[in-house]
């Protein structure tokens, strides 16, 4: 039997989707949670293991901790702002399970291996990029000397680096999520705003040949290279997961781009259209007419798409590999088959200017797509923009400082002449102005007034809204008046008796 194994994404924020399968770890404006998928490829490996998703399951931090004295090894996914969190409770688990075995996997220990072991003690070895098999490989008993793909300290307390791992090759060869969340999970305790409730979220390829310089996933942990699951056993899965869940209203098909192949998304429609099912996906602007047919056919509902920034040249400089027209035609193209988009946009991106965000708000209310997500943009260590901010200058905090105390996102980058608690307040400035408008007030009202359950649905929503919306506010003032008042009080410069006692202390 291998070791006793939980798969752990921890306790966190409220409301906190920041680990397992979050593309954009940070508190939501409206209370979300994505599955946890990448755990759940190990543990449909592992006989006698547990997914445990605390946050979504409301499972706290001492309840968590009575639930890993059971266990032999845990393997917890982090990430860059929850990991102080995750090393608090590692600590804690390993207090009352000494024997307790714990890995760290995630974009986080990816790329920073040796110092998330100096910085947790507790941490016994990470796993950099795709873990299935390396954790496996452990729980079964081979020696940490001969696995690939990681970093732990030897016998003198030396951290050691194993050869990287290939990547996964064959996405056949891997169990069906779907089996472990019928196994581990409420998949009731799911939601996302803009997908129908209840939903499930799963996977049919892995990796992203696009070269977005902000984007974390590829550059971290699924790699550039696309790796497919072959059309039948996509279906497959789906045919399992209707006969399980008979009552979900969606699936989801969470990859970092779905339909980025023509011919294998057609295939695949023309598989999954006798199902009869809901679906909804990722999507890049390049996709063309034919291919969004072909998924408006088989039953895709919704797609969720990275606009990103309404200004050209900005588009230019991470790399997106897409134009502003062709987000148009591919919009229109939605529109005329009855696609719904959810559009994804970023604030604080390389050249960005109070003039291109008012661009990017225009932009974004000219497209008019069903619903939007405004987000700052963060520098994550292992990608290139994190490299052009640092080397640059433009990173003012880092870590934790990504988030604020509740685990809200917060400006981590600042231009000259762009103000950080500018590019915060417009985020909320961006959500007024498109959400307030006339046709987008029908919209929601329309919604509300035919469907009972949505009605009370958007309710909560509008009420987490507007509470975040209250915090961003304060948070900009704070901020301004921090600055205000070092404008017109400075810190005065040292006395000469403190000069002379700085050089004694540094001369000692």
């Amino acid at each position: 039997m291998p070791l006793k194994t939980l798969f752990l994404n921890p306790p966190s924020f409220e409301n906190y989707d920041g680990g397992a399968s979050s593309r954009w770890p940070a508190t939501r404006e409206i209370e979300s949670y994505w599955y946890p998928v990448w755990l759940a490829y190990p543990a449909g490996m592992l006989e006698g293991s547990r997914l445990l998703d605390a946050s979504p399951h409301h499972i706290g931090y001492d309840e968590t901790i009575e639930i890993g004295k059971d266990y032999d090894f845990l393997v917890l996914f982090t990430s860059t702002p929850g990991f102080p969190g995750d090393c608090k409770i590692a600590k804690a688990m390993k207090a009352v399970n000494p024997k307790m075995t714990i890995a760290f996997v995630g974009p986080h220990v990816t790329t920073l291996p040796e110092r998330s072991l100096q910085e947790c003690p507790e941490i016994d070895f990470v796993v950099r990029r795709e873990f299935d098999y390396a954790v496996v490989e452990f729980a079964n008993g081979k020696p940490l000397s001969e696995i690939t793909g990681i970093s732990y300290r030897n016998s003198d307390g030396k951290v050691v680096h194993n050869i990287d791992r290939p990547v996964v090759a064959d996405l056949d060869e891997m169990p069906d999520v779907i089996d472990v969340y019928k196994r581990d999970l409420d998949i009731k305790r799911y939601n996302v705003p803009f997908l129908l409730y209840p939903f499930i979220s799963l996977y049919t390829t892995r990796g992203c040949p696009a070269q977005c310089t902000f984007c974390l996933w590829p550059q971290t942990l699924s790699g550039h290279p696309w790796r497919k699951r072959s059309t039948d056993a996509v279906v497959a899965e789906m045919k399992k997961a209707k006969e399980y869940f008979p009552w979900v209203k969606e699936f989801f098909f969470d990859d970092d781009t779905f339909n980025i192949q023509k011919a294998r998304t057609i295939e695949l429609c023309q598989k999954l259209k006798p199902l009869g099912l809901t679906w909804s996906s990722t999507s890049r602007v390049t996709t063309d007419y034919e291919t969004l047919k072909a998924m408006k056919e088989a039953g895709c509902r919704l797609l969720i798409v990275g606009y990103e920034s309404g200004d050209a040249q900005i588009l230019k400089n991470i790399k997106k590999g897409a134009t502003i027209e062709r987000a148009r035609q591919f919009t229109k193209d939605c529109k005329k088959l009855g696609l719904i988009i959810h559009g994804d946009f970023i604030l604080g991106l390389p050249g960005e200017t109070k003039e291109t965000i008012r661009r990017t708000i225009d932009f974004a209310k000219e497209l008019d797509v069903e619903t939007i997500q405004v987000s700052i943009a963060h520098a994550y260590p292992g990608t290139e923009l994190y490299d052009y901010a640092k080397s640059n200058g433009f990173i003012v905090s880092e870590g934790a400082a990504m988030v604020d105390d509740q685990g809200h996102q917060v400006a981590m980058i600042e231009y000259p002449g762009l103000p950080r608690d500018y590019v915060m307040e417009m985020v909320h400035k961006f959500y007024d102005e498109y959400y307030f408008r006339p046709k987008q007030v029908f919209r929601i009202v329309r919604k509300a007034i035919f469907n009972n359950v949505e009605r009370k649905r958007l309710y909560k929503e509008a009420r987490d809204f507007m509470k975040l919306r209250s915090m961003r506010n304060k948070a900009v003032k704070v901020a301004r008046d921090q600055q205000t008042k070092l404008k017109h009080n400075p810190p005065a410069a040292p006395s000469a008796t403190t000069k002379e006692a700085q050089e004694e202390t540094v001369n000692v």
